[in-house]
């Protein structure tokens, strides 16, 4: 977040420690990185990025618990930061961090779009009515007046303005079509929990499961997958990019499926 020219010189002296975290990093002085960036918060609070980025030096150092304050923190200055959730990943995958910053990012992406939604189905239904309010106007306007006055091509027949306003109500039908929760497609789910995948693994087999479900699998119940039986490392789980991508075009699109019951 580089600062523009109106902005305040705290801010420009917190973007340049931010640039010199940025270089201790790369050097793996990670203990002068994590100086630098918290004088960079010290500054400027509420800039997301200074916290992501010392999230990532504590992460460096195994310092799990500052990784998670972190983390919620630049989750509640941007609710959109999946580089929050990915920085909760702990050593151990099944960690209680990666579930709760989820719950919590969840939450109010939820919210957010539960807020929006609203708005929207609001103006869509003040335009409908404003719509079809204008539609009988101009079909009872056409049957007063002398034939041919007004545009030929509106009927005056009641059977013909149910047609139209049926026709109407379709198109509003469409455009609120994707706030309306429906069933999330299976191959956005897991196999096991049938919820929407957050850290989606594929094993060798093909098939996709959340990371922190099936790695418990392979801990209480034995080292192979659930569904073809067939034997199963760590090693072999390897992270589905492409599905974790779907998964979140299919949220921005349905913001509905980051309820959480």
């Amino acid at each position: 977040m580089a600062p523009s020219a109106a902005e305040s010189p705290s801010a420009m002296q917190a973007e340049r420690l931010r640039q010199d975290g940025n270089t201790y990093f790369k050097k793996d002085r990670f203990g002068a990185a994590i100086d630098a960036y918290t004088e960079a918060i010290t500054l400027c609070p509420n800039v997301p990025v200074y916290w992501t980025n010392r999230a990532l030096c504590h992460r460096k150092r195994n310092d799990w618990t500052k990784v998670e304050e972190d983390s919620r923190r630049a989750i509640y200055l941007d609710h959109s930061s999946f580089k929050a959730l990915d920085l909760g990943r702990g050593a151990n995958p099944q960690s209680y961090i990666v579930e709760e910053i989820w719950q919590e990012l969840a939450k109010a992406k939820y919210q957010e779009w539960e807020h929006e939604s609203n708005k929207r189905s609001w103006e869509l239904q003040t335009l409908k009515e404003a719509c079809e309010s204008a539609l009988k106007e101009k079909i009872s306007l056409d049957s007063s007046q002398i034939e041919g006055f007004l545009d030929d091509t509106i009927d005056s027949n009641p059977a013909q303005l149910e047609a139209q306003l049926e026709a109407l109500g379709q198109v509003f039908e469409k455009a609120a079509e994707p706030d309306l929760p429906t069933e999330v497609p299976d191959y956005l789910c897991c196999k096991i929990t049938l919820d929407i995948f957050r850290d989606p693994v594929i094993t060798p087999s093909g098939l996709s499961y959340e990371r922190a479900v099936i790695l418990e699998h392979m801990e209480k119940v034995g080292e192979f997958d659930p569904i073809t039986r067939e034997p199963l490392h760590l090693y072999q789980l390897i992270p589905n990019l492409a599905i974790k991508e779907a998964v979140q075009a299919f949220l921005d699109k349905h913001g509905w499926a980051y309820k959480t019951d």
